[in-house]
């Protein structure tokens, strides 16, 4: 028995002592003022925050800027508000197929804006400081700059805690462009101050921010004109789904350039060329760079312990979210590698849960199923695997697609397009993977990740009452295209000669 204890007393040995060199240098407080200080008061933060006073430890959570991060003041609150209002005027303008007749409608853009900022205001109550104060958690307005891999100082006041937890988000990814820095252009950040609506909008990035604001501004009236330097929008996608934006964004007038980028801009053009050297000029009254995010990092004070970055500016972190020091965290968009609110809330837990309790047991982040949705029309979503990835990876798959033109309540909506995609080993209903594209896409996604995430096979779901008519059906008709494909043919033909004796 004791010779069984020696490889644990071992790695526990050398563990305290690979501690003890990363520290070396550094002067641990006797005493702490908290258990954990959180940076940073976005959905990473504010859960971490959260789940840590439920745990009856102090916390303190520093924001510089505002409470609730990108995703209420600049990210998934006010895009959604907006392409809300685009799609009511989208909806206004299709009237007609619906038997309605209207006079034509006309767009209020200031009045579109002050509805997001109310949107805003309306959900910042559950981010704000009033009510994490209410949880137990102490909150500071100011800068925070680690200053030991105990200690935190925030404008001149040294604050310390047994574990730091980085949660300090992300921001617009701005490209080395010539001629940019004299152009008065946008970003996902500053575009929710625009007081009028752009005439001609051109747009650089054909990711998911990219491709949900293209269609939103065009939809309210701006001409939009949509560059990607890689061959088709939404690339992290199969060619199918592409396909089926990219017509959509065509039938709604939206110009697609794609395997250009831009290399020089001044006021008014942009001059973009591709890789074989073809150029374009595209004109354009305001231009909004969509092409991507990075991690915030600056100015934390990393340098002053010696923690470095990736080379996309993120923090590296083993499986339980720990930096080189083990007692300081990252978790969310700081650290990757998802670009996901949910997937920040998610990794919070685990970052809470480690730095509090990791003494007795480290628990490993669980990202294998992880949800994404896109909120254009059609809206796009995905779980687990799609094909291109399966072929990298050299999965083994077998494909079964529903076209939702198919189903009832769609074709009643007038919304009868896109489809459901489903990824299975060959011959078994494990789901790999699951790619809609459609109406209400992102809702109908909820039961495939329930069923990825504990184990249940398409079965489970065809065998499952769905109330008619929803687009919920649509997975029990995936799953049920699936089972007619895998129907056992000798039980099925003894089944038939049973039935003709029956007969007889």
């Amino acid at each position: 028995m004791l010779l069984g204890l020696f490889p644990l007393i071992a790695r526990k040995v050398l563990q305290l002592w690979q501690q003890q060199r990363v520290f070396q240098g550094y002067e641990k407080p006797k005493t702490f003022d908290t258990n954990l200080i959180v940076i940073g008061a976005g959905a990473a933060g504010l859960v971490t925050a959260y789940v840590a006073a439920a745990s009856k430890a102090r916390v303190l959570l520093i924001e510089r800027e505002k409470m609730g991060g990108d995703c209420l003041n600049t990210g998934c609150v006010p895009s959604k508000a907006l392409i809300r209002s685009a799609g009511v005027m989208h909806d206004i303008r299709r009237a007609a197929d619906f038997g309605i007749q209207h006079n034509p409608a006309s767009i209020d853009f200031p009045a579109v804006m002050r509805r997001v900022q109310s949107v805003i205001e309306s959900i910042e109550p559950h981010d704000s400081i009033d009510r994490y104060e209410g949880l137990g958690v102490d909150c500071i307005t100011g800068h925070a700059t680690i200053t030991s891999p105990w200690t935190v100082e925030v404008d001149g006041h040294t604050h310390s805690a047994r574990s730091i937890v980085i949660a300090t988000g992300g921001k617009p990814f701005v490209p080395q462009i010539e001629g940019l820095d004299a152009v008065d252009y946008l970003t996902s950040d500053t575009l929710w101050q625009l007081p009028e609506l752009p005439k001609e909008l051109l747009i650089l990035g054909g990711g998911f921010i990219g491709c949900e604001l293209a269609q939103a501004f065009q939809r309210l009236g701006s001409k939009v004109t949509l560059v990607e330097a890689g061959d088709r929008l939404l690339t992290a996608e199969d060619a199918d789904v592409s396909a089926a934006i990219s017509s959509s964004f065509e039938s709604e007038g939206i110009k697609l350039v794609t395997g250009y980028r831009a290399q020089k801009v001044q006021q008014g053009v942009a001059h973009c060329v591709s890789d074989d050297g073809s150029h374009k000029e595209l004109r354009f009254d305001k231009l909004l760079i969509a092409t991507g995010r990075i991690a915030n990092t600056e100015g934390l004070g990393l340098e002053n312990i010696g923690l470095e970055t990736n080379q996309d500016g993120t923090l590296a972190v083993n499986d339980c979210l720990q930096t080189r020091y083990p007692n300081i965290y990252a978790c969310g968009d700081v650290t990757g590698p998802f670009q996901l609110t949910h997937a920040a809330a998610h990794q919070a837990w685990y970052c809470a849960v480690n730095a509090l309790f990791g003494s007795f047991h480290k628990f490993k982040v669980d990202c294998r199923v992880m949800p994404r949705g896109v909120f254009t029309s059609p809206e796009i979503a995905r779980v687990g695997l799609n094909e291109q990835e399966a072929i990298k990876a050299h999965v083994a798959y077998e494909t079964t697609v529903y076209g939702i033109d198919d189903l009832d309540r769609a074709i009643a909506d007038g919304d009868a397009s896109g489809f459901i995609k489903v990824l299975t080993p060959p011959g078994k209903d494990t789901i790999l993977g699951v790619t809609i594209v459609g109406k209400h896409a992102t809702e109908l996604l909820a039961e495939f990740t329930l069923a990825m995430r504990h184990g249940l096979g398409l079965r489970k779901i065809l065998a499952t009452v769905h109330p008619y008519p929803t687009y919920g059906e649509a997975a029990k008709f995936a799953a049920g295209l699936w089972q007619q494909r895998h129907l056992p043919q000798r039980l099925l033909a003894v089944a038939e000669r049973y039935n003709r004796w029956r007969r007889s």
